[in-house]
């Protein structure tokens, strides 16, 4: 084996140990600021690992992709403030999940444009093509419109329509259902674009009948719909850190997003037909008054 291969190994064993450490320092405010630290440079690795892959035939774009991607986050990084971090994380995870869709599309593409053998497109790596491009574009969407809906682009209340239950899942069965059919004709090439299309309304139509309160959760979910999506690329491209990185991310979005449901008493299951923040929430009774006894709150309550 040559001494590239060697080194891709390590850097992407490097990465993928890294990634779990900072996740596990992510757990606790006094080892966050660590755990962030470990995962940068998990990441660090990875894309050196990337940059010396034998399949690479020129540098150029890549270059010009690193001192666009470069410049684009340092600029957020140091003019967004800390009260508009939510949208920042939406928009991220917007840029994420379309890249995601991006390569699985230009994976398809150049099988059915000749530039790789159509007899390697087999049922299984179009199963991990599809998911890749259908859950990477429904959450580009879809966080576009959490982005919208934080920054006031978008307005915040549930946008619902009368039947929107029925048609949301309607083009959910339609979007899954093409899928499906893609896995034993991968060549149908009209369908693939059909359910691509599909897949970025849906997106759409996911977040909108949702509050701008919710947004969180929301976005938490839509992270672990770009994890796993980047764990399917990972599988397509043959990339073992892009499977353990987004495996890694898919289920922890999934797991917080459980979590954060439950504090707020939110039901994952409402997601596509739900109409969260539609309806005030009943207020919690007051404490009884030390003075009066009654429950709602008087002038005879002390200040502070």
């Amino acid at each position: 084996m040559h001494w590239q291969t060697y080194f891709i190994e390590f850097s992407y064993l490097l990465a993928s140990i890294l990634f779990i450490l900072g996740l596990k320092g992510l757990s606790h405010p006094e080892t966050a600021k660590r755990g962030m630290h470990l995962a940068e440079f998990g990441m660090l690795m990875a894309i050196i690992g990337t940059l010396i892959h034998f399949e690479i035939v020129s540098y150029t774009w890549i270059i010009v992709g690193l001192l666009l991607g470069s410049t684009l986050g340092a600029a957020m990084g140091v003019w967004v403030p800390m009260t508009a971090m939510p949208q920042r994380t939406a928009l991220s995870h917007a840029f994420g999940a379309f890249a995601a869709a991006l390569v699985g599309i230009a994976e398809y593409y150049s099988y059915t444009h000749g530039f790789k053998p159509l007899a390697d497109l087999g049922h299984i790596k179009m199963s991990a093509m599809g998911f890749e491009i259908m859950l990477g574009s429904l959450t580009t969407t879809g966080s576009l419109i959490a982005f919208g809906k934080l920054q006031g682009i978008v307005p915040g209340k549930p946008l619902v329509y009368r039947g929107q239950n029925i048609f949301n899942m309607s083009l959910l069965a339609t979007t899954i259902g093409l899928f499906i059919y893609l896995i034993f004709v991968p060549t149908a090439v009209i369908p693939f674009y059909i359910m691509l299309t599909l897949a970025f309304v849906f997106g759409v139509l996911l977040v909108l009948p949702i509050g701008s309160a919710d947004m969180p959760v929301v976005m938490s979910l839509l992270n672990s719909y770009a994890g796993l999506a980047s764990a399917a690329t990972g599988f397509v491209l043959g990339n073992n850190v892009l499977i353990i990185a987004g495996t890694l991310d898919g289920f922890s979005g999934f797991i917080l997003s459980i979590l954060m449901c439950r504090a707020s008493s939110m039901l994952m299951r409402s997601g596509p037909t739900s109409r969260s923040g539609s309806s005030p929430a009943r207020p919690r009774p007051s404490a009884p008054c030390a003075r009066c006894g009654r429950a709602a709150a008087c002038s005879q309550r002390p200040m502070g």
